[in-house]
This record gives structure tokens, sequence and C-alpha cells, in this order.
């Protein structure tokens, strides 16, 4: 049986939130599965991600094979990173002092992404308000 890791669609029309399910590959889209690991809402101004790591890492560890979104949302979550540690035969201690070195290095580059965002932003809108007072001022 090939098993896979995907997501599963849930809620109201046009506010989709969806389930990460563990799912025979046959199945439908939102048919059965073997068990819910986590859930993903994109409608949340930052992304909302829960999932159940050590059930994670147990399904890609019997070989279940994640679909591109459940993939990058791992990624995103360091579940695979977590893997790949594991898989080097790594301690917990090493595994997680890479863990929390990778986390502080994200959150430096969300920072620094943020404060590029506000510097454009106010560029931006400091160029507007000058092109608006230059027109708004009479040319003798």
């Amino acid at each position: 049986m090939a098993v896979k890791l995907r997501l599963r669609r849930m809620g109201k029309k046009r506010q989709p939130i969806y389930k990460i399910v563990v799912a025979d590959a046959r199945s439908p889209r939102d048919g059965k599965y073997l068990e819910a690991i986590g859930t993903y809402n994109p409608m949340t101004a930052p992304q909302t991600i829960t999932i159940k790591e050590e059930r994670a890492l147990y399904w890609l560890g019997v070989g279940a094979q994640p679909t591109d979104t459940v993939r990058s949302i791992l990624r995103n979550t360091g579940v695979t990173l977590k893997k790949e540690l594991q898989s080097r035969g790594l301690t917990e201690e090493q595994i997680e002092a890479e863990i929390s070195k990778w986390k502080n290095l994200k959150e430096a580059s969300a920072a620094t992404k943020s404060q590029r965002k506000q510097a454009k932003k106010s560029v931006t809108s400091a160029a507007e308000v000058q092109g608006a007072s230059s027109e708004e001022s009479p040319t003798a």
C-alpha cells in the first residue's frame, strides 16, 4: 500500500483550512485517511501550521511520501531537518542544538526581510509624497 502525507481540505467555501493527513495514495483528496498529523490554515495573517512531529517522523521513517505542498510545510517547520539529522546518527542533544541554531537563523532572516520591506515601503511612500507636493506647487 503506497502511503502519502497530504492535505485534506476542510472549512467553508472560500475559507479553507487543511488537515495534514496520512492516506493511501489511491483514496480521494477528502476521502478516508489513516491518521491526521496536523493542520494548516493559510487564511491567517502568518499562516498557522501545527504538526505532531513524532508522528510525522514515524510516517516518513516507514516510507510515506509527502506531496509537494506538505514537503514544503515540513521543511518550513523543521521536520525534514530533524529527520535528516537523525539519519546521520546524531545524538538528541546535537539534534536540538542544530535545530535551535536553524530556528535562530530563520527568525533573523525573517526579521531582516521585514525590515527591508518596511524600508522599501517608507521610501516608496516618501517618493509619493514628494511627487504629490511637486504636482501641487505652481510653476512660474
